[in-house]
């Protein structure tokens, strides 16, 4: 088995699952809600001029979806593989760790740019009453993309140490949300600038950035590392466990 028919099989097992159509449907109601209050908002003469899908992007409820949703998407990754006992069937097949890993991983990422297709609805809407830089929309999915990538990457890891799928859920919120909050101390220390590690790792400045159609190679540089380590890590135990097995 190849790995893009493997990648294919994941995908689609993602749709068997009712979990992939409420997460469809809370991230679909969620942005409808933002975006009609956005507009509804920039349409009150006394609002500050502003982008509506700039501040999508920006807003609390971007962050909500992206660090809530990821730890579900991957949660049954592995976890549910290692609990049921056909993980070690799988590597029988054609295809070594790192394709299991790779395939599982595409497979996520794509349910999870599905999950932001609807919204590209929004700038077809805005584009009928008004003109619009496409620049900045663009570059707004591009950070989305990047920090979804990221997380995803870390809910894999997480599910690849338990066969309990909501600890692996758990864990991977836990780590994402250290890796959320961490940076935002920067703030109580004058002397940490932008330039520091914590200013480095500040994902809120990393999506307004985004959102202004500002992209930072060093944003995809740090969303790239830490996904690379966190996949190379996945690997790691699952050879593991296949040795020790």
């Amino acid at each position: 088995m190849s790995i893009l028919a493997q990648v294919r099989r994941e995908f689609a097992a993602f749709f068997h699952s009712p979990i992939a159509y409420v997460l469809l449907l809370v991230a679909t109601v969620l942005n409808g809600l933002v975006f009609m209050f956005i507009v509804d908002f920039l349409s009150d003469p006394r609002s500050p001029h502003g982008a509506p899908m700039q501040m999508l992007f920006s807003w609390v409820i971007f962050w909500f979806i992206v660090i809530v949703v990821t730890p579900l998407i991957t949660m049954r990754t592995l976890a549910e593989e290692k609990s049921s006992g056909t993980l070690e069937t799988l590597l029988t097949a054609p295809i070594d760790e790192f394709g299991v890993v790779v395939a599982k991983f595409l497979a996520a990422l794509g349910f999870y740019l599905v999950l932001w297709l609807p919204t590209l609805a929004y700038p077809l809407v805005l584009s009928r009453f008004s003109e619009i830089d496409l620049g900045p929309i663009l570059a707004g999915y591009l950070g989305a993309a990047g920090v979804g990538t990221m997380f995803l990457s870390i809910g894999i890891l997480c599910s690849a140490l338990f066969r309990s799928q909501i600890v692996a859920a758990l864990l991977s919120f836990a780590v994402v949300m250290v890796l959320f909050l961490a940076p935002l101390f920067s703030f109580l220390d004058p002397a940490i600038t932008s330039d520091s590690i914590l200013g480095y790792m500040e994902l809120i400045s990393h999506m307004e950035d985004f959102s202004r159609g500002i992209v930072d190679s060093r944003h995809l540089i740090y969303y790239g590392s830490v996904t690379l380590f966190a996949l190379f890590c996945t690997v790691q135990v699952i050879q593991a466990r296949r040795w020790r097995g």
